[in-house]
């Protein structure tokens, strides 16, 4: 006997049919157009590029051109085309003789390495503690025989002063040459910035100490291949001569270190995440033909992904690795409703055969599945009003591929599947399967809870989600915003990741703690540790550098600035600078004095002869604080802070700002900016994109369905009705977010997006089959059962296949990536939870208050 649906869906001539019953009668066109497309959109797939960078973060600000300013205008012009390199080495004591003459030995091997000594940039190349003792030793030969002075000395002279020398008289030289009071030369290098914070000055012992090494890029913007060769070169260079005691820190080894651990986290993920598709595939839909057409499908959809990338030149970062994950749980739910719809409506009856029971379930689902695509790509989106790329990118792709999904499944595997079911009917093989949950009594007794509390309580099913939610979202209020440029470094592997076989084995990875120790113990030498304060305007006025020194003092006063061992925070501005060269040449001694009325050593007036004076004396060094303009004319100048590693970034970018209020106004305009400031930014962008695309995709999606229910079904209520469990979910993620203590990162501020889009797709898929159902039978309570009976099945293979394959990500060694696994897949079950256990009591109430 023929399913009433069938009959009733026979005789409509829907768009939907007209366009099933097109793609079913002409379905090898229907193959060989969609694949000739692949071809042509997957060529692109290989020029897809490999991004570790964080810079794509960074948003056009006021800050950010500020910043761009100060890299342009101050210090030295070639510095913009270096990169630095630390080496830190650690043991009992890095100041004994011998010591010291491993570092010089080290420096020496970096100097006589090919490719290393290529990318080195001009003397000096390499700066050590071990220099700023050994120049001592060379000085104190020099004057011994009546030579003082004189070139610095080569790293070879350097090794044989300190060879010449016996133990005692070495730790002589170091307790001299490192005391606070020494004016040792090391190429513009301050010693104690090469000790750790915790050193005594003046004394020849301490546990560690960092050889800083200056390579040039080129003057690209990036990296360039020879530098992070060079840097992998020293690593092993330092491994050789050192061993374990020490470690190399640069951009190169993290962008290394990065990429090898996205490629070994997907070589654990992968295999495992195919393993868990393969066995949901398997068991909803006991069929290996079935099977292998959905697995085909789903690489499909990622050629058509990757290729959409390739020819958008949108490089793939950290941000888009969960894409392919999503896509795969879309392409396997599409798919589902698809193979599940066609089994239903061929079950058990001799009639209709292959082609036309394909009709009739495209027919059937596919209204849902274009809900699905369009509302679904509306979440992500949504991600375009994001100032941050990288989190529009990811909006872009979803979208692009979210739209491959369904004309992957709703056109070209679905004709497919009607050339194969029709040739194996032929050879006498039955292609009528059952669908899942139809036949196994523990799936459908579960998945019926939600309907038995739609028959039996409705109100009381949505109070208790509502309160609930309610909890939620207070939770999500106190959730952290964090852009933490550490999450994204690899932790090291748990112990059974290294036992696992090749190539599934991931390497050792020390970046993160490595870190973690520069910052605990090190003035770091990065621009992500120093805060810029910028001082534009009218720079000669009189009062000016009074002005500076109310700058400085206030940025002494926070407490992100950094202290080294001689208790001094670091600042570099001009007043300091002006009062060092004067210290150390009389001429410009006497400008200064001159411009001095009040005798508190900051000149105040007549400040164009103090700054001419300071670029005579020392153009280096005024080049630092004070910039001109081609005319010669002084236009701004510049106070540099070192921060503390591990500074929370929006306590730097509040205490810069209070910071410069003093020079504000009156001719000047003051800029706080810097890598910490731009990074405070980029987490207000983090929480604006959080808050927003929750917005913009709740209003865009309610929109779309309220119109679509209105002119499809005629109940603009339903969209309303559809998209309620959706947000209620959402906020029970939030709540779990707060309880784990997992902040809003460049990963899970996607979770409204995610969550909203992932959602919205059971509930519409829901809905579709309840007004069906309740147009065929009349009754609400019989609709929520068959609804439940006809989809949950499906909804339940998507969610499991889907919440599986991004739960897998908690197995990446990526700590960003394995928190963002865990948040998506509590966010898919819970969004399938509200599917199946609260909107069919929303149905109900719904059905039973509307006429009809």
């Amino acid at each position: 006997m023929k399913d009433e649906s069938t009959e009733r869906t026979e005789g409509d001539e829907s768009l939907a049919l007209r366009v099933a019953d097109g793609i079913v009668s002409h379905s090898k066109l229907v193959i060989l157009v969609l694949l000739v497309a692949t071809a042509i959109v997957g060529s692109a797939a290989g020029q897809v590029e490999m991004s570790t960078s964080t810079d794509s973060f960074q948003t056009e600000t006021v800050a950010a051109d500020k910043l761009d300013y100060v890299n342009a205008n101050f210090g030295d012009p070639d510095a913009a085309n270096r990169t630095t390199v630390q080496v830190v080495v650690r043991n009992d004591n890095v100041l004994t003789r011998e010591s010291l003459l491993e570092i010089l030995a080290f420096q020496r091997s970096l100097a006589e390495n090919d490719s290393v000594a290529a990318t080195l940039a001009a003397e000096p190349s390499t700066v050590s503690v071990a220099n700023v003792v050994a120049i001592a030793a060379v000085q104190q030969d020099r004057a011994a025989a009546g030579r003082p002075g004189g070139p610095p000395p080569n790293l070879t002279r350097q090794i044989g002063a300190l060879e010449s020398r016996n133990a005692a008289e070495v730790e002589r030289l170091v307790e001299r040459a490192l005391s606070p009071d020494a004016d040792a030369p090391t190429g513009g290098q301050d010693p104690l910035t090469l000790l750790p914070t915790h050193y005594e000055p003046g004394t020849a012992s301490t546990n560690a100490t960092v050889v800083v090494a200056f390579q040039d890029t080129g003057g690209s913007d990036g990296i360039s291949e020879p530098v992070s060769s060079a840097q992998l070169d020293m690593q092993a260079l330092a491994a050789d001569r050192f061993g374990d005691d020490a470690f190399v820190f640069g951009v190169g080894i993290v962008e290394d270190e990065t990429g090898r651990s996205i490629g070994d986290s997907f070589a654990i993920i992968g295999p495992v995440a195919l393993l868990l598709v393969i066995l949901t595939l398997v068991v909803a839909y006991r069929d290996l033909v079935d099977i292998v057409l959905s697995t085909l499908g789903i690489g499909l959809v990622l050629v058509w992904m990757q290729g959409f990338m390739g020819w958008f030149d949108i490089p793939f970062g950290t941000t888009l690795i969960a894409v392919p994950i999503l896509l795969i749980g879309l392409a396997i739910d599409y798919a589902i409703h698809v193979f599940m719809r066609h089994r239903e409506v061929r079950d058990g009856t001799p009639e209709p055969g292959a082609r036309d029971g394909m009709v009739l379930a495209l027919g059937s689902v596919g209204i849902a599945l274009v809900w699905v695509t369009v509302t679904t790509s509306i979440g992500f989106l949504s991600n375009l009003v994001s100032p941050l790329a990288p989190l529009q990118n990811f909006g872009l792709v979803s979208a692009a591929g979210i739209v491959s999904t369904l004309v992957v499944f709703g056109a070209l595997i679905p004709a497919l599947k009607v050339e194969v079911d029709t040739l194996l009917e032929r050879v006498g093989l039955n292609r009528r399967k059952t669908p899942f949950g139809g036949d196994t009594p523990v799936v459908g007794r579960l998945l019926s809870l939600g309907a038995v509390g739609a028959k039996r309580a409705p109100a009381v099913v949505l109070v208790v989600a509502v309160l609930l939610s309610g909890v939620g979202a207070y939770g999500g209020t106190q959730v952290d915003t964090s852009f933490d440029r550490s999450d994204f470094l690899t932790e090291q592997p748990p112990d059974w990741m290294e036992e696992l076989p090749e190539p599934f084995a991931p390497g050792e990875y020390n970046i993160r703690q490595n870190a973690a120790f520069l910052n605990d113990n090190f003035l770091q030498q990065r621009d992500t540790s120093r805060a810029e304060l910028l001082i534009e305007g009218r720079v000669t006025d009189p009062g000016t550098l009074d002005r500076v020194v109310a700058v400085r003092d206030r940025a002494v006063a926070g407490e992100t600035v950094i202290t080294l061992a001689d208790d001094e925070p670091r600042i570099l501005d001009p007043v300091s600078t002006i009062q060092a060269v004067a210290a150390q040449n009389e001429t410009f001694a006497a400008t200064v004095a001159a411009a001095d009325t009040d005798d508190d050593g900051v000149p105040d007036q007549n400040l164009t002869a103090v700054y001419d004076g300071l670029y005579r004396t020392a153009p280096a060094q005024a080049r630092q604080v004070v910039a001109r303009n081609s005319a010669g004319e002084y236009e701004a100048l510049r106070v540099q802070v070192a921060i503390q590693g591990g500074s929370s970034v929006p306590q730097v970018r509040d205490e810069m700002q209070a910071a410069v209020e003093p020079a504000q106004g009156d001719g000047l305009t003051a800029t706080a900016t810097g890598q910490p400031v731009l990074t405070a930014i980029v987490q207000d962008g983090l929480l604006e994109t959080v808050v927003l695309t929750l917005v913009v995709t709740v209003l865009a999606v309610l929109a779309v369905l309220v119109v679509g229910y209105r002119l499809f079904d005629g109940y603009a209520s339903l969209g309303a009705v559809t998209i309620v469990p959706v947000v209620l979910s959402l906020a029970w993620v939030l709540g779990v977010m707060y309880l784990l203590e997992i902040p809003f990162n460049a990963q899970t501020a996607l979770i409204t997006s995610l969550g909203i889009g992932l959602g919205v797709d059971y509930s519409i898929h829901m809905s579709e089959r309840f007004t069906d159902e309740l147009e065929r039978l009349g009754d609400v309570d019989d609709a929520l059962t068959a609804t439940i009976d006809g989809t949950g099945g499906a909804l339940l293979g998507s969610a499991v296949t889907t919440a599986a394959g991004f739960s897998t990500l908690a197995l990446a060694i990526v700590p960003s990536l394995q928190r963002f696994g865990i948040v998506i897949g509590v966010a898919i079950v819970f969004a399938f939870v509200g599917a199946v256990l609260v909107l069919p009591s929303i149905l109900a109430l719904w059905g039973r208050s509307v006429p009809n």
